[in-house]
């Protein structure tokens, strides 16, 4: 056998897809029934991605924040191994509580440990109102979290009465955020969102790139225009959508 028969298989390197859902009360109804149904659905996509990836595998973490924060598994999940489980609604919105915790396993000792490498993670933060708790504190520690500097991050406001400006505070920008104002632009948006930050974060930069944040907002703003009921948030002061939750 020549040194060319043999077959050398390379380690690919991860990257974490984050789902930060915020659960509370308000959530209730609707709004969590359409985010359960969308990443049911959207996890064969992130499969699909990552199989098709010679580079890079994608995994998933879901952390859920109401009166406290947890995490669905203990670990990140290969999307093929993700078993989604449906999250309820109630309670208060312990987003600071929730910040804490993702800077926590975004380290080495926590989920960022692959043996082969990591590239930055891609992080999606849904709410639908305000922080009831410290969030200042938690944002401040993700903000001297250098993964968390790395990471594609985007805010979902999920109808009207959603904090702009601490989603604002998360992302770094509001050109990162992005409002909808009912149950099918919200699925849809999910989708994209979480498809788009996969596709990206999964690939390697080339010098004199645009970084991947930016990659993954101007795709969304794109994409967002052929949604009904899906705007950036920097439109909002001028909407014309009204929320319909039924």
């Amino acid at each position: 056998m020549s040194l060319l028969d043999e077959v050398v298989s390379v380690p690919r390197r991860t990257m974490t897809l984050f789902f930060m859902i915020d659960t509370s009360g308000s959530m209730m109804g609707n709004k969590i029934g359409a985010v359960n149904d969308a990443v049911v659905n959207v996890l064969p996509m992130l499969d699909e991605i990552s199989e098709t990836n010679p580079d890079a595998e994608i995994k998933v973490a879901a952390l859920e924040f109401s009166n406290g924060a947890s995490w669905l598994y203990s670990e990140p999940k290969l999307a093929s191994e993700f078993v989604w489980q449906d999250v309820t609604a109630g309670g208060l919105t312990s987003l600071g509580e929730a910040c804490s915790e993702l800077n926590t396993k975004l380290s080495r000792s926590g989920f960022m440990q692959a043996a082969s490498g990591s590239f930055a993670p891609a992080i999606i933060l849904l709410s639908d109102g305000g922080p009831t708790d410290d969030y200042k504190t938690g944002i401040s520690k993700l903000k001297n979290n250098n993964w968390f500097k790395a990471a594609i991050k985007v805010a979902i406001a999920i109808g009207d009465d959603a904090d702009l400006k601490v989603l604002e505070e998360f992302t770094g920008s509001n050109e990162a955020v992005f409002t909808v104002h009912n149950i099918d632009a919200l699925k849809q948006i999910i989708r994209v969102v979480a498809v788009t930050s996969s596709q990206i974060g999964s690939k390697s930069s080339s010098a004199g790139d645009a970084t991947k944040q930016d990659q993954v907002v101007e795709e969304v703003k794109a994409q967002i225009e052929n949604i009904d009921g899906a705007e950036a948030a920097t439109q909002v002061d001028s909407s014309s959508y009204s929320d319909d939750w039924d």
